[in-house]
């Protein structure tokens, strides 16, 4: 099978034949019909992450937002059989933890991560093997698409999952969403969808006019100019966002990870209100960043971190999708070939993606 792998560090993946995965007893090995391309992914391509223990290793298969068909299970999974459409989470529990069990398989002590370890090979590919495929496996809706799904796939879910399930939003919050890419657009889509009142903000202009179409009430540049205009650099992002909200938003999300939107976003919010982090550092910070600690305390300001999401919650995500009619296939810009992949990772460098592209031709 084709696939690509991770040679070096920042340069062109490999395009290479590689022997189809064999499912052991308890997995599936899944055909890639499609699979998104993610900030996270250019993450690993960088090689980031060695600060936290959690740099992928040269060789890998890159990869984590597949959607496809079935093709082969081992003898002990019962709940999937080939033909089966379904899509595939990244984050991958052993079903058995304590956290599985619990519904929180997305922090499995003994779990992996698609596309990011070696005993994990992603999506970019067409073919890839599903460990413990009864419990991570999910089935697709006959409504939604594999291109679609895939879009579904890291950023929408982990969009959802931020705003849903860890900070608990709905009808009538405000909502401050740093950075819209593809998961800060997944996060404008999904909490205008419930009913939040959402403030977009990025640095171009193209980026926040998106937002708006797909349901950011207020849209800021960073710098502090509105909408595609140009940037004021005299009044800061939290000072924007707090005169258009009243005082500050109920949540905040940073959909980025550099230090200064982080901290833009905890002092967005109001009192007792909540920042979620979902984007992840860079070189620049190596995972850290420096925070208003005593602001926060004195205005009993919560901050949570959000990964993927649990693949025991997609029926509730796809609950959402169907019941408001919200289309994450408009958050797709651009379908590419397996080889466009290095050229789209390398557009990442620079901010020069714009939504969620696909892979649909291997």
């Amino acid at each position: 099978m084709r696939a690509a792998v991770l040679r070096e560090y920042g340069e062109e993946l490999a395009i290479r034949d590689l022997p189809e995965p064999e499912p052991g007893p308890d997995d599936a090995v899944v055909r890639v019909d499609a699979c998104g391309v993610c900030r996270s992914d250019w993450h690993a391509w960088k090689g980031h992450g060695e600060w936290a223990d959690d740099r992928v290793p040269r060789g890998q298969v890159l990869g984590h937002e597949p959607a496809g068909e079935v093709v082969a299970v081992g003898d002990a999974v019962d709940r999937f059989a080939p033909g089966d459409r379904v899509v595939v989470p990244f984050s991958l529990g052993d079903g058995t933890c304590p956290h599985c069990r619990r519904g929180h398989g997305n922090v499995c002590a003994d779990g992996s991560a698609l596309g990011f370890e070696a005993d994990a090979p992603g999506a970019f590919a067409e073919r890839v093997a599903v460990p413990r495929a009864d419990y991570n496996l999910v089935e697709r809706p006959s409504w939604l698409p594999a291109r679609d799904a895939a879009a579904l796939g890291c950023r929408y879910m982990t969009a959802y999952h931020a705003l849903r399930e860890r900070a608990g939003i709905a009808g009538g919050d405000r909502v401050a969403v740093h950075g819209c890419g593809g998961v800060g657009l997944s996060a404008v889509q999904i909490a205008a969808a419930v009913g939040a009142r959402v403030v977009a903000v990025d640095v171009d202009g193209d980026a926040l006019s998106r937002a708006a179409d797909l349901g950011a009430a207020e849209t800021v540049r960073a710098g502090g100019g509105d909408g595609g205009g140009a940037a004021d650099s005299t009044t800061s992002v939290p000072e924007r966002i707090r005169s258009l909200t009243d005082g500050g938003v109920d949540v905040s999300m940073d959909a980025l990870g550099i230090a200064e939107t982080c901290r833009n976003s905890v002092r967005s919010v109001r009192p007792r209100g909540t920042h979620v982090q979902v984007g992840l550092t860079t070189e620049a910070e190596r995972g850290e960043v420096s925070l208003p600690t005593d602001w926060m305390t004195r205005w009993e300001v919560s901050f949570l971190g959000a990964r993927g999401m649990p693949p025991t919650n997609y029926d509730d995500l796809f609950a959402l999708v169907e019941a408001t009619g919200i289309d994450p296939g408009a958050l797709v810009t651009r379908e590419l070939a397996l080889s466009e992949v290095s050229d789209r990772l390398a557009a990442m460098d620079d901010y020069d993606v714009r939504g969620v592209e696909v892979v649909t031709e291997f």
